[in-house]
C-alpha cells in the first residue's frame, strides 16, 4: 500500500498536495494558451479553448486548497505549503478573467471605436487581414453607444500642417512597436489625406486590434481621425477606446511639443551683370 508524502514524519494531506498539483498545471496550460496565441500557432478558437481550460483547472485548485484548510486543522495533517501556493496561484489566474468580467458589466459590448462615424477611417490594406463581416464600420447605433460610454473620443485638431502632423502620428505609432502595414503621407498639391494603418496587440494575451489613421488638411491645419477595432469578438472591455484616447493625447502632447518650424531666409537675387560700355568707332 502506497504511503502518502510526509514532512517531518507527518502525513501529508492529499488535498493540499493535489491542489498544488492542479495550480501548477494550470498555470503551466495557461502560459501555452498565450504563447499560441502571441505566435499565432493556432487559430484563436483553440487557444482560448485552451485559456478557459487553465481557468478551470485554476478554480479547481482553489476550491482543493479551501477543502484541504479544513482537513489539515481537524487531522493535524501536514500540506499548509501546498494549499497556499495553490490558492495563491489559482487566485492570480482567476483575478485576470474576473477583471475583464467587471468591465464588461460596466462598457457597452462594442469592439470598433472610432472618432468619426460618418466618414470613419477606412481599412484598406488591413481589410485582407480581418474576418470576414468585421471590414466596414456598424453604422450609428453602435456610435450611439460609443458616444455614450466614451464622450470624450473626438477628431483631433491640430494647428500645424498636415505632413508636419502627418509624421509626427508615424512616430509615435512607431515607438509604440506597433506593426506598419501601410503609410501613405498627405500631398499638399492635391490636397491628398495621409493615412497609417498598423496592427496593434494587447499587452497580455497579445490580441491583435486594427487601427487606421487618417490625417487630413483643415484651414486651421490638420484633423486627426482614428479607428481602432478588434478583429473578434463583440466585447473589447474598452480596449479600444483606451487605445485611441492614449494615442491622441499622445499626438497632441507632440504637437505641442515640436519645435516651431524656422521660417526659411529670403534669397536675395543675384545682382545684375553691369553693362559693357558700347564700343565706339
Amino acid at each position: 500500500m502506497a504511503r502518502r508524502p510526509s514532512f517531518n514524519n507527518e502525513p501529508v494531506s492529499r488535498l493540499a498536495a493535489w491542489s498544488g498539483r492542479l495550480a501548477l498545471f494550470a498555470l503551466a496550460v495557461a502560459a501555452l494558451s498565450i504563447i499560441i496565441l502571441r505566435s499565432g500557432l493556432l487559430e484563436i478558437v483553440p487557444a482560448l479553448a485552451t485559456f478557459a481550460a487553465a481557468l478551470i483547472f485554476a478554480a479547481l485548485a482553489v476550491l482543493l486548497a479551501l477543502a484541504s484548510f479544513v482537513v489539515i486543522w481537524r487531522q493535524g495533517l501536514a500540506g499548509l505549503g501546498y494549499a497556499l501556493l495553490a490558492l495563491f496561484l489559482g487566485s492570480l489566474l482567476l483575478a485576470y478573467p474576473a477583471y475583464l468580467g467587471y468591465r464588461a458589466s460596466k462598457l457597452p459590448a462594442i469592439s470598433d471605436i472610432t472618432t468619426d462615424a460618418v466618414n470613419p477611417p477606412r481599412f484598406d490594406v488591413l481589410a485582407r487581414l480581418r474576418p470576414r463581416g468585421r471590414i466596414n464600420y456598424a453604422g450609428a447605433a453602435v456610435f450611439d453607444r460609443q458616444r455614450a460610454a466614451y464622450s470624450d473620443i473626438v477628431p483631433l485638431q491640430l494647428s500645424v500642417p498636415p505632413k508636419a502632423a502627418y509624421d509626427i502620428v508615424l512616430s509615435i505609432v512607431t515607438k509604440r512597436k506597433w506593426l506598419l502595414v501601410d503609410t501613405r503621407p498627405p500631398a499638399p498639391p492635391s490636397r491628398r489625406e495621409g493615412t497609417i494603418e498598423a496592427v496593434a496587440r494587447t499587452p497580455i494575451m497579445g490580441f491583435r486590434d486594427d487601427v487606421a489613421i487618417r490625417i487630413s488638411p483643415t484651414a486651421q491645419g490638420a484633423r486627426v481621425d482614428v479607428r481602432s477595432a478588434s478583429r473578434y469578438g463583440f466585447h473589447d472591455f474598452g480596449t479600444n477606446a483606451a487605445r485611441v484616447r492614449s494615442l491622441l493625447e499622445d499626438i497632441d502632447d507632440g504637437v505641442s511639443n515640436a519645435p516651431e518650424p524656422r521660417a526659411e531666409p529670403e534669397k536675395k537675387a543675384p545682382p545684375a551683370p553691369k553693362r559693357q560700355p558700347a564700343n565706339r568707332r
